[in-house]
């Protein structure tokens, strides 16, 4: 059986990958105005735990994006991704089963290592299925899905917890992510070059338009990974560094204290916190979304990659 436009499927599996991922990060702070009485804290006692559970992900998070890029490389993108989301569905199920901080402290740190390899893994897998001049637009996809993420979790996530509770929403939460498991083994067969569900006219598409253009015979086959040293003398690079160093911040304060803002200086509760958190994430989506259009534009009439990340 073919499959027409099969990367197009892959790279949709990788954003609804990264819908899951934000979805399962976000749910703590969503639901800690529930969490933190059931457990029995005072309420500064509660802000500081919020607090240093959050700083434990971070730390765990930023410290794992090199351990499971390299777990990528090693096991390739179709065992990568069902690695990683094993481990995030699985901690993310067990935060339900926390009886204090120090267990979800764990379940957190285990959470980010395992979240941590969507980032990697969806890079790779945009490499692996998408020809130069294409790959700015499934960027902009699965980028798309961290908002996309961020939007549907605020009122999924008070919607289950209205339902069943804190415990069972983590423990329900937990099993997207192992549902989505079993289309990705499915249709994953194998990169581009051996992928049985792939037409041959798509294959052709992907493998022929991977190599930049005046690129020598020799040059194209090899598979040399630079190492860290030899990355950091590339321009391109440090942009890359710089500009996440600049942007994440921004981000990361709305993914982990918006909730928490709300509940805080307005009062909300969990179920009035799903009625508006998702509200900023909204401009997110719209801006991945046309940002790898703009630059797929760019690239096409000709002016190059370094010209369409520039503007």
């Amino acid at each position: 059986m073919k499959i027409k436009g099969l990367r197009w499927w892959i790279v949709a599996l990788v954003g609804l990958a990264t819908v899951i991922n934000y979805i399962d990060r976000n749910a703590l702070g969503i639901l800690w105005p529930a969490i933190w009485k059931d457990l029995g804290l005072e309420e500064e006692m509660a802000k500081h735990a919020y607090a240093t559970l959050s700083t434990l992900f971070l730390i765990a998070y930023a410290f794992s994006k090199g351990l499971m890029g390299r777990v990528f490389d090693i096991v390739g993108t179709r065992m990568g991704f069902v690695i990683t989301i094993l481990i995030w569905s699985i901690s993310a199920a067990a935060h339900g089963l926390a009886r204090g901080i120090a267990s979800l402290g764990f379940f957190r740190t285990l959470l980010a290592i395992g979240e941590a390899g969507n980032w990697p893994g969806a890079t790779k897998a945009n490499a692996e299925w998408f020809p130069i001049k294409e790959r700015a637009l499934a960027q902009g996809i699965f980028n798309t899905g961290a908002s996309v993420g961020a939007i549907i979790s605020a009122p999924l996530v008070a919607t289950v917890y209205a339902l069943v509770g804190w415990k069972m929403t983590f423990i329900l939460l937990g099993c997207l992510g192992l549902l989505w498991i079993i289309p990705w083994l499915w249709l994953h067969r194998g990169t581009p070059d051996n992928n049985p569900f792939l037409t041959e006219e798509e294959r052709k598409y992907i493998l022929e338009g991977s190599v930049p253009e005046g690129t020598p015979a020799d040059a194209a086959e090899d598979d040399h990974s630079l190492s860290w040293g030899e990355l950091l003398r590339y321009r391109q690079s440090w942009a890359v560094l710089v500009s996440r160093f600049m942007l994440d911040p921004i981000w990361w304060l709305f993914v982990i204290w918006l909730p928490i803002y709300l509940n805080d200086a307005f009062g909300f509760n969990i179920k009035e916190i799903g009625y508006f958190a998702w509200v900023p994430y909204v401009g997110a989506a719209l801006g991945s979304i046309f940002g790898g259009w703009w630059a797929r534009q760019i690239i096409q009439k000709g002016l190059g990659v370094d010209v369409a990340r520039k503007r």
